[in-house]
């Protein structure tokens, strides 16, 4: 039986998370399988989270805390370890850049702003001074070297597949100046070939279509049953109930049939960034 760390172990706390959630287990003389009866969640998930390897979600932590009698202790140390390895990144969203890693599958479905995963640096600096104007300079500045290390999702050896769904307004109508907006188009061809990734955009005649109300991110894994994120300035919805995830999938699809080709997309994005190029170089 592994020993007990002290609380002072939370400056690694993914390692004392684990271990503790270990100890209780094997103090209550339950296996991994015993102890994730009535939960979703699969055997190698919870093999990671005790290793110090993966967080725990909400929905485990509540039912690890039911199964051991812990109270909410683990359901506290969610937000701890939230906090602990995403600073700079809303509280809402912690848990999310760590989900994209550990995925089989990331589909985004972007009607309004680039996807993080996609963003330059000027364009999450110039998003998140609109969205919220009254922030410090540093605090917005903590914001974008914290969606700027979520580019490590490119560099993984075992990367998801990663596919995007793009309106075309988002290429249309530039949130920063002509030169930053050629970069980012730029941006994010070079990202899509240089990682074999797929990418599409809905045309803007498209008026009506499947996820007209707003953003989504699916995910698959090979370990846990898939989810949809849905978000909004200030909130975002971790989404699991099976019959909602399958909606979002059949309207995703849809919306994937609907978009212009791969090669079309990327096409209509380099054409895009020569104008913005030359727009900028008329205003010098």
């Amino acid at each position: 039986m592994p020993p007990r760390k002290s609380p002072e172990a939370w400056l690694n706390v993914p390692c004392f998370y684990g271990a503790e959630l270990r100890y209780q287990r094997e103090m209550a003389g339950l296996t991994l399988e015993e102890l994730l009866k009535g939960s979703f969640r699969g055997i190698s998930l919870l093999s990671q989270i005790e290793r110090g390897e993966r967080r725990m979600p909400g929905d485990l932590a509540t039912h690890v805390d039911t199964r051991l009698g812990t109270g909410d202790f683990f359901q506290r140390r969610c937000e701890d370890a939230s906090r602990a390895s995403r600073a700079g990144l809303p509280r809402y969203y912690a848990n999310i850049p760590e989900l994209e890693k550990n995925a089989t599958t990331v589909e985004d479905w972007a009607p309004s702003v680039f996807p993080g995963l996609l963003q330059t640096e000027a364009y999450a600096r110039k998003l998140s001074e609109t969205v919220t104007p009254w922030q410090e300079d540093e605090e917005i500045e903590h914001k974008v070297c914290a969606r700027m290390e979520r580019a490590a999702f490119w560099k993984q050896q075992d990367r998801p597949a990663y596919w995007a769904i793009l309106h075309e307004g988002l290429i249309r109508r530039p949130l920063v100046e002509p030169e930053e907006m050629a970069e980012q188009l730029d941006h994010i061809v070079e990202v899509i070939r240089a990682s074999k990734s797929v990418v599409q955009i809905l045309p803007e005649t498209m008026v009506a279509h499947p996820l007209m109300m707003g953003m989504a991110k699916l995910l698959t894994f090979s370990d846990e049953p898939p989810m949809v994120w849905s978000e909004g300035d200030f909130s975002g919805q971790s989404i699991d109930d099976p019959e909602l995830v399958a909606g979002y999938r059949r309207s995703y699809d849809r919306l994937r049939a609907a978009a212009l080709s791969p090669e079309a997309s990327l096409t209509l994005i380099e054409d895009a960034a020569r104008r913005y190029r030359d727009e900028a170089r008329a205003q010098d």
